[in-house]
């Protein structure tokens, strides 16, 4: 790892961080879901549900969360790839499952870029984007819902979790 940054914009935020890894083996990491609750910054990933890795555009995935602020404590999300270019990019939209089997997306998306600088260095940037939440959503959810620190927490757990790979 050598540097990293963070910007906030009025409907996104996101980190960037050098890691001392070939940008496939840092894509190979991302889509495996059963890596995401250790790359997590926030602490709220718990565990994927699904264990299959992420292989194309509207891809269905599962995770088991936990926050303190969430009115059921645990919860689980559906998310749903929304960019998937190996090894440059990959991203997914994040909702739930209504109790009627149909699935709803909130508007935010989790996205990581990846450009290679090297055979073995890549840098990262990982942009969580809530443009596309709807107005009556804004109005008990803050947007973002963590500090920009959470992101670049990501990224540092992502470079460990690589490098010991």
């Amino acid at each position: 790892m050598r540097r990293s940054v963070h910007t906030v914009d009025q409907e996104n935020v996101s980190a960037t961080l050098t890691v001392a890894e070939p940008a496939a083996k840092v894509f190979a990491v991302l889509a495996d879901p059963t890596t995401h609750a250790a790359i997590d910054g926030t602490g709220w990933v718990r565990e994927s549900v699904n264990q299959a890795p992420l292989t194309e555009v509207g891809q269905i995935f599962r995770m088991d969360m936990h926050h303190a602020g969430h009115p059921d404590g645990d919860y689980r999300v559906v998310n749903k790839v929304q960019a998937l270019d190996p090894p440059r990019a990959i991203g997914w939209l994040t909702g739930y499952e209504k109790d009627d089997g149909q699935l709803e997306f909130g508007g935010w998306i989790w996205r990581y870029d990846l450009a290679a600088l090297g055979p073995s260095e890549t840098e990262v940037t990982l942009t969580y984007d809530w443009s596309a939440v709807p107005g009556f959503r804004r109005e008990y959810i803050q947007f973002p819902p963590f500090g920009p620190e959470h992101l670049i927490n990501s990224l540092r757990h992502l470079a460990a979790l690589v490098s010991e790979r």
